[in-house]
């Protein structure tokens, strides 16, 4: 494979920042930026903004005009080729003249899947494939597991003590963590299509689990598993705007009855009478859902744990202790053994405040 020049890597790495801006707004599309390079120097960019709306490189095309005739596009995932909301950007990219295409990564889309690639070549225009490929994954890692897989990335979100307590021995939780790290929270809220908690926690705190940021962008779907139908229509999470789905583990289904329009109800009993969590993950996926928040206590946290079902974990760490008495961050099976542990892997160790956030991943057992 041909090493990418300094200037594919710049310009590709601007196509990302584009991209970075549709972060909480694309929903259930991937983030998408685009820019337009003659000679060295930019002449038009572009970014997806929303479903709906123009994809990057329609969006970049729009503003270069005549310049993007024998011009070079950088773009982070493969042009489409098929018609979705939207028409198909490769025979716009045709149409336009381009004489170069650079693109970080094929579309994991069965309907895309290195079929736009093809259609540029066809075409005649020179196609680079794989600047900052890793870079394009990790800012679609959800879509991309989504159409690879028929799933979203489900992240376990926890605030402790260091001493590994989420509430003190009285039940009080607000606020363990700064003003700081409770802000970061509210943008991986932005960023996700679904925040689930546990009847438990609606029950104890009251939340309203949307995100509160001062950005444009797309709320999350609110998820109570509410095995026993418990859900009062009067929890705070109804106060705002934003769509709610219950699931509950019993004969209702479809029936919101003393809620209003924006609630769901659905069941997915397990075999152990139980909220089937890998069938619910799956249910989000079908329903668009590219990456899923987990914000929940000790019992819905270790239960995705013990099933296998969270791809990471956001752990925010406070620099108290709450001693012995106070909640912990996870209920799980008894292990017996240290060959049996769960291990994790730290990806990332960012300060917040006085707090620390540990961006954690399972070591997958092969």
């Amino acid at each position: 494979m041909i090493e990418p020049s300094p200037l594919d890597l710049q310009m590709m790495g601007r196509a990302l920042e584009l991209a970075a801006k549709g972060l909480y707004t694309t929903k259930p599309n991937p983030r998408v930026g685009c820019v337009i390079v003659r000679d060295a120097e930019i002449v038009a960019e572009g970014w997806h903004r929303a479903a709906g709306k123009a994809h990057a490189e329609i969006d970049a095309l729009d503003m270069a005009g005549d310049r993007a005739r024998g011009a070079d596009l950088y773009v982070n995932l493969e042009p489409c080729c098929h018609v979705g909301r939207t028409g198909p950007c490769t025979p716009a990219l045709i149409e336009a003249g381009v004489r170069r295409v650079v693109v970080a990564m094929e579309d994991p889309n069965p309907k895309v899947s290195g079929n736009g690639i093809k259609a540029l070549k066809e075409a005649g225009i020179d196609v680079t494939l794989g600047p900052q490929a890793e870079a394009a994954r990790e800012l679609n890692e959800g879509f991309v597991l989504r159409m690879e897989r028929s799933r979203p990335l489900v992240r376990v979100k926890l605030a402790a003590t260091v001493d590994g307590r989420t509430a003190a021995a009285d039940g009080s939780s607000q606020w363990i963590t700064s003003i700081e790290a409770r802000h970061d929270v509210h943008r991986w809220r932005a960023a996700s299509a679904a925040v689930v908690t546990g009847i438990g926690t609606v029950t104890s705190d009251d939340p309203r689990l949307n995100a509160r940021l001062d950005s444009d962008l797309v709320q999350p779907i609110r998820v109570v598993l509410d095995g026993n139908a418990r859900l009062e229509p009067g929890a705070a999470l109804f106060k705002v705007d934003g769509p709610v789905l219950v699931v509950t583990a019993g004969e209702q289904d479809g029936d919101a009855t003393g809620f209003d329009a924006r609630t769901e109800l659905i069941n997915l009993q397990g075999e152990d009478g139980l909220v089937d969590l890998f069938a619910l993950v799956m249910e989000l996926g079908e329903r668009g859902c590219n990456d899923i928040l987990v914000e929940a206590g000790a019992g819905v946290a270790g239960a995705f744990a013990a099933r296998d079902l969270v791809d990471e974990y956001l752990l925010y760490l406070a620099p108290d202790l709450l001693g012995n008495g106070g909640r912990e961050m996870f209920m799980l099976p008894e292990i017996r053994n240290l060959g049996d542990r769960i291990p994790l892997e730290v990806q990332e160790v960012h300060q917040l405040g006085r707090d620390l956030r540990l961006r954690l991943r399972p070591v997958r057992r092969h």
